[in-house]
């Protein structure tokens, strides 16, 4: 399957796609949308989504970037769990995120950039560590708020892709960056989506 996986399904840009980045986009814009449609399966499509990336990550030596799918794997799980559960055994609504989660995440998010960061230049010969180190932290902080259902999640997903687009140019991923280009479009849609549920839930209901 690994060798599948890493086998060519075809040539874009003059650069060979495997079936793993097809199956990767396929996949995960399938898993934005579903989140933008507030579906509770975009939890199982995204971990079998890390399931494979753990496998390719691993087969190549990226261990780091294999236990980081595991990470993804865990808050999925847990997000999975939130959205089943609900709220007094109804919809988990989407809310917004409080002044406090703000600060906790802030400071949360500022020291995992400085010590990925560090991290990524001591123990790998990364050129964009900073970067680097900056969307993986977006990315989980995202994840997080996808599993709160806090609909300022979709911002910090915006964020990440508008760094990830520039960074995979300038390593040369033409293809990827375009693909994170649509990544980006969904995750504006979900956006809207979002924001426009959460007014719907604040609407009071005519009495007849």
């Amino acid at each position: 399957m690994i060798a599948f996986l890493n086998s060519t399904a075809f040539t874009a840009l003059g650069a060979p796609t495997t079936w793993a980045e097809v199956f990767g986009f396929v996949s995960g814009a399938w898993c934005v949308y579903l989140v933008g449609r507030q579906s509770i399966l975009n939890w199982p499509i995204g971990i079998v989504n890390n399931i494979v990336w753990i496998l390719l990550f691993a087969t190549a030596g990226l261990y780091a970037d294999s236990g980081l799918q595991v990470v993804y794997i865990a808050l999925a799980v847990w997000g999975w769990s939130n959205w089943a559960r609900g709220r007094e055994g109804g919809v988990l609504p989407v809310t917004g995120t409080s002044t406090t989660e703000w600060g906790v995440l802030a400071v949360v998010g500022v020291a995992a950039v400085i010590g990925s960061t560090a991290l990524l230049e001591v123990a790998t010969n990364s050129t964009v560590a900073f970067w680097d180190a900056t969307t993986i932290v977006l990315s989980l902080l995202a994840t997080w708020g996808q599993a709160k259902k806090r609909w300022e999640s979709w911002l910090l997903w915006i964020t990440a892709d508008l760094i990830y687009i520039p960074l995979y140019l300038h390593k040369g991923l033409t293809l990827t960056a375009l693909l994170y280009g649509g990544f980006l479009l969904l995750c504006i849609r979900g956006l809207l989506a979002w924001r426009r549920s959460m007014a719907a839930e604040r609407e009071p209901v005519e009495v007849r």
